[in-house]
């Protein structure tokens, strides 16, 4: 082993390592700082360089690549409220309000240290554990992981905020959300309306965008502000690192959270991310300004989601299994190479000292990037100073550029115009975000592991040793959720105070309470979505049924609860004649509607005229009727955002949407119009 170790060691440190290295941490910055891009895009356009390549060059390239995208995406979550991948949606809830009260200093060294820290820790436990590794992943088998997906769904309890009722309803909408389109066991279609496009279900990718992104833009929008309110990054820099070290604990804890899940091929960084956010707030003692900035919401799932990455190593390259997306391509340009996963990689006789070359390279990315991180970060802050009205339609561009890269189809922008009316909605009549995004994540996985066990094991499965552990941690989560819930509704009744956990804003709250009819029309549809989705899912066999049939009967339940409250409340105030559809809540400069307006016209404008005519028309017109901009200024800001999108269609080989206009007029249209 020590002769193991050696070569390890002196394969990492040559200068042709390094410099492939740093060339992978490069690529990984800019595609990490891009928005929804993430590790899927990243490894992709690596992929055609690897050709031939010598294997511990290409290696340290694409690992240099994967160590840094899950710190350089920071950036987006914490000064744009854009969640950067599918890994580091967690990170928005707390690191983009901390930016908007002039923390973004605070949030940003904390959210490096505790990546280079989980990274690092992630290192190491995989250092060890690598000899180990091969009778503790075949250990955990399909019932185990239903049982772990269960344990992540019990987080939505900590998710909810004040109202449980809407937690549980809005982690059932998107489970539902997640059960759309073939089923796992016998392939029956659910929720498809007979498009080829719902038949391989939602993407994350769009979820997260839609949920998260561009709410928060038509959000800011209204404001008519830039992003910071102090508009500098503020001081902080060293308060974030002592932040990470007074919570070391919780960062240790959440490492191992996010390694662990790693381990387990096809859970993923959006499932640790949850679990650790999950734990982070299970785990505080004062939990009122959670979802309003609070550090620890930053530092959890940032340890996570880079632990979480070296974990997702191990399966790939001793089992070939990949544990996400971005695993898959770094899987298949292994094969490209001519390098073969499987446990020869921990044979010490064979390939293991290129394993451990691989998590030691990990390792000294994390370093580097974090390094690289801090030093950009004055200059990618200075876009929070700009004018958001002038920032908002780049951002909105990015958002859908980042959905139509999911499948490379329109269809992936009109699915993105749903979720982002979902989403708004969710936001301003106080549905926790947050549970329905653990929801959709884990859909996939609690219903594919539950039939898989079902078919291996019987439906005694969760008596298996290991399950009925994992059964237990779930119930004890649950009974210190509960219990800390009826402690605070014990200190609430004494004090007269109120510290409930907020996911959303304070002034959504405000809103919400304003129009109490719109949120029973609202709460209404979501009833009839859940009576939709359990009828749909009755017309299939019993495997393809039983979970879309459970989701909608929960969520019918919690979702009647929450609509009986409200028409409560809307007929008890006597407001069933003075029915406001106007969601905004006096405080803004526009009408949400307005904003939500430009973004179905942009839409629209993409089916008709094909993409780039259509951003060229948006951006024209935005930026001379909202944003109030000269002629040249409108210009230049357009020429700017056509050539971000060539360059971007160039390196990545894609086609943009054509429209109407290309499906007849294709032969008279030239590049890049067609």
């Amino acid at each position: 082993m020590i002769d193991v170790f050696i070569t390890s060691l002196q394969n990492l440190l040559t200068l042709h390592h390094l410099s492939y290295m740093m060339i992978g941490v490069a690529i990984g910055l800019v595609v990490g700082i891009l928005p929804a891009l993430g590790g899927i895009a990243g490894m992709s356009l690596l992929l055609p360089f690897v050709y031939g390549m010598e294997p511990t060059a290409a290696i340290a390239m694409m690992v240099g690549l994967l160590a840094v995208i899950p710190t350089s995406d920071t950036f987006s979550c914490i000064l744009m409220g854009i969640p950067g991948s599918s890994a580091s949606q967690a990170t928005v809830l707390d690191g983009f309000p901390l930016s908007r009260k002039g923390e973004a200093a605070r949030a940003l060294s904390a959210s490096f240290s505790a990546s280079m820290i989980g990274g690092l820790f992630g290192a190491l436990c995989l250092t060890a554990i690598v000899i180990v590794a091969r009778p503790l992943i075949l250990s955990f088998t399909s019932a185990e992981l239903f049982m772990l997906a269960i344990f992540g769904l019990s987080m939505v309890g900590v998710l909810s905020g004040s109202s449980l009722a809407k937690g549980v309803a809005a982690c059932s909408l998107g489970l539902a959300f997640g059960a759309i389109g073939t089923a796992p066991a016998n392939g029956g279609e659910r929720m498809t309306f007979g498009s080829l496009y719902l038949m391989s279900g939602l993407e994350i990718t769009i979820i997260g965008l839609g949920i998260f992104a561009l709410p928060e833009v038509l959000d800011l929008l209204r404001g008519n502000s830039s992003i910071s309110s102090t508009g500098k990054l503020g001081r902080g820099w060293l308060a974030g690192v002592r932040d990470t070290w007074r919570e070391k604990w919780l960062t240790l804890r959440c490492a191992t959270i996010g390694a662990c899940v790693g381990l387990m091929p096809g859970l993923g960084g959006s499932v640790s991310d949850w679990i650790s956010y999950g734990h982070t707030v299970q785990s505080a003692k004062d939990k009122s300004q959670f979802g309003k900035g609070d550090i620890r919401g930053v530092i959890g799932p940032e340890a996570a989601n880079n632990s979480c990455a070296g974990g997702n190593l191990i399966p790939t390259l001793l089992f070939g299994i990949p544990g996400s997306g971005s695993m898959a391509i770094f899987l298949a340009a292994m094969i490209l190479i001519g390098l073969q996963p499987g446990p020869g990689m921990a044979d010490p006789n064979r390939d293991l000292n290129l394993t451990y070359t691989v998590v030691w390279t990990l390792a000294l990315a994390n370093v580097i990037g974090t390094a690289a991180c801090i030093a950009l970060s004055p200059s990618i802050a200075r876009l929070t100073t700009i004018r958001f009205v002038l920032f908002a339609p780049f951002m909105i561009l990015i958002i859908v550029f980042g959905a139509f890269q999911s499948t490379r189809s329109f269809e992936d922008i009109l699915a993105l115009l749903v979720v982002a009316l979902t989403g708004i909605f969710l936001k301003r009549f106080g549905w926790p975000r947050p549970a329905f995004l653990i929801g959709f994540v884990l859909a996939g996985q609690v219903e594919t592991y539950f039939y898989q066990a079902v078919q291996f094991y019987g439906y005694g499965f969760p008596l298996r040793p290991i399950a009925v552990v994992i059964a237990l941690v779930t119930i004890a989560s649950l009974w210190f959720t509960s219990r800390s819930r009826m402690r605070h509704k014990e200190e609430t009744v004494q004090g007269g105070i109120t510290t409930d956990i907020d996911f959303e804003r304070e002034e959504d709250e405000t809103a919400a309470a304003k129009n109490l009819w719109p949120q029973v029309i609202f709460t209404g549809i979501a009833v009839a979505f859940f009576i939709f989705t359990i009828a749909e899912g009755a017309q299939n066999s019993f495997l393809d049924a039983v979970f879309p049939v459970t989701v909608g009967a929960v969520g019918l339940l919690t979702a009647a609860i929450v609509l009986f409250w409200q028409l409560r409340g809307a007929t008890g105030r006597g407001a069933a004649g003075n029915v406001n559809f106007d969601l905004d809540d006096g405080t803004s400069t526009g009408s949400l509607w307005r904003f939500v307006g430009w973004l179905v016209g942009f839409v629209i404008a993409i089916g008709v005229v094909g993409f780039t005519l259509a951003l060229i028309g948006f951006f024209l017109a935005f930026l001379r009727i909202v944003a109030k901009s000269s002629w040249l200024q409108a210009i230049v800001l357009t020429a700017a955002a056509v050539g971000l999108v060539l360059v971007l269609t160039s390196i990545l080989y894609m086609n943009l949407p054509g429209g109407v206009l290309q499906h007849y007029f294709y032969n008279q249209l030239v590049w890049p119009l067609r």
